[in-house]
């Protein structure tokens, strides 16, 4: 069991906040790379990114709710049935990915062809979008392995594999978007392709790892994998809704970029900018997020309730305080930021004003996710589901009125974040106050 003391809790969150951290970097860096080769090419990665993302938070939902479960055992002293729900999420992930992988060559070109009013911007999000899509393929296998370590609380290999991933994503992006070290050049081709090796070589790290790793040897992850139809159950279960909340959220997301696109490309270029950005303030929100999710699955396998309220006090209470640290320079000094990114002088004061006003929804994002992850973490992930779809069709709502009825400036668009997380605080508030989320069996 994970003690409470905050020399633990960090213990878990900051390797899990260090992930985060790295893949905001690699985005930062593709952006900066891609934003200097071509604005175009700039625009497409972000909007065919979204798309990846957005399938790719499929696989993320599914694999949530193993490290749930796989937590909740731990919690109750029940260690031997990990490499079963190790061993039945891969074979869910690997269905999963076979669909997905379809949908991206068959179905999403022409979905997108459909809706983009640049067709040259649209032509090049597919051609992302569709070698972005191999990468679907080590995250079968990849996502697992990280279900099994956070539950477990041992999150250094997860901050490890991390490094090992940016590094080549870095090192690649430069080579394969400008062409030097004798690479092809092949600008937004090139990033997606580094990516995708990226992905590859971030699996073979961790299979290496963890099959030297103490605790996955004691466990017999990889030695003593099985699969059984009622666990695979349960974790569709358990997981989908969680699979149905990421996937409607930047379903979502991607929605508001091509209303976005709609507008012109001058407001694009200033959203894309917000969106590489934007990611930094996710890094103690979902580290956090995730350490709180373990927390409350063991102590509640414990059935010991007050840990679970003192665990989400200081949980919240660190995710205010990093928050603040990591994203302070968006109230402080926008301009300088936005610059790495773009630095294009046409772009710089419109994102700067739109990035500082958005500071404070991440602040109450910050203060309200605990509540919300404590939900999810507690099993009632059909609840969080309900509550992010009644938070995400509100946004929709006023995303179309701000965009295509009010005819707003883009700085004025982007208040429907204060929309989307105020909603979710509140529902999330009002359940955990007024129903009994204590007594979830998974």
């Amino acid at each position: 069991m994970l003690s409470l003391n905050y020399r633990t809790i960090l213990s878990v969150a900051i390797p899990l906040m260090g992930s985060s951290f790295i893949q905001s970097i690699v985005l930062l860096t593709d952006s900066s790379f891609l934003s200097r080769y071509d604005t175009l090419a700039f625009d497409a990665a972000g909007n065919g990114g979204l798309v990846y993302i957005t399938l790719f938070m499929t696989l993320v939902g599914l694999n949530e709710g193993s490290q749930i479960l796989m937590a909740r055992r731990i919690g109750e002293e029940r260690e031997s049935v990990l490499p079963r729900i190790f061993g039945s999420s891969i074979i869910i992930n690997l269905f999963i990915a076979a669909v997905l992988f379809i949908l991206s060559w068959l179905f999403i070109p022409d979905i997108i062809s459909s809706n983009a009013r640049n067709a040259e911007l649209g032509e090049l999000q597919v051609d992302y979008i569709q070698i972005r899509s191999y990468g679907l393929i080590p995250s079968t296998i990849s996502l697992v392995i990280l279900a099994y370590l956070t539950s477990t609380g041992r999150t250094f290999l997860i901050l490890i594999n991390s490094l090992v991933i940016a590094s080549a994503n870095i090192a690649l992006d430069y080579s394969l978007i400008f062409g030097h070290f004798g690479l092809p050049e092949m600008g937004l081709e090139g990033a997606a392709l580094a990516s995708t090796l990226s992905d590859f070589a971030g699996l073979i790290f961790l299979l290496v790892a963890i099959a030297f790793n103490e605790s996955a040897r004691k466990h017999e992850i990889l030695t003593n994998i099985k699969v059984k139809w009622s666990t695979i159950k349960k974790l569709v279960k358990l997981g989908s809704p969680i699979m149905l909340q990421g996937l409607t959220a930047l379903l979502t997301w991607t929605i508001f970029f091509f209303w976005i696109e709609q507008m012109g490309v001058f407001e694009l270029t200033v959203s894309q900018n917000i969106r590489s950005l934007y990611f930094l303030a996710f890094v103690p929100i979902w580290g956090l997020g995730s350490t709180a999710k373990t927390y409350v699955s063991q102590y509640m396998g414990k059935k010991d309730f007050d840990s679970v309220l003192k665990a989400m006090k200081r949980i919240q209470f660190l995710t205010i305080i990093f928050l603040f640290v990591i994203f302070h320079g968006a109230l402080f000094y926008p301009e300088k930021l936005i610059a790495l990114i773009n630095p294009e002088e046409e772009f710089i004061k419109a994102s700067a004003e739109t990035l500082r006003f958005l500071f404070g929804s991440m602040m109450l994002y910050g203060f309200c996710s605990v509540y919300f992850y404590t939900i999810s973490g507690s099993g009632n992930t059909r609840i969080t589901f309900y509550i992010e779809l009644i938070a995400v069709l509100t946004y929709l709502v006023c995303a179309y009125l701000f965009i295509k009825v009010f005819d707003w400036d883009i700085q004025s668009v982007w208040a429907v974040e204060y929309v989307y997380f105020g909603v979710i605080g509140i529902l999330s508030i009002a359940y955990l106050k007024f129903f009994n989320w204590k007594k979830k069996q998974i």
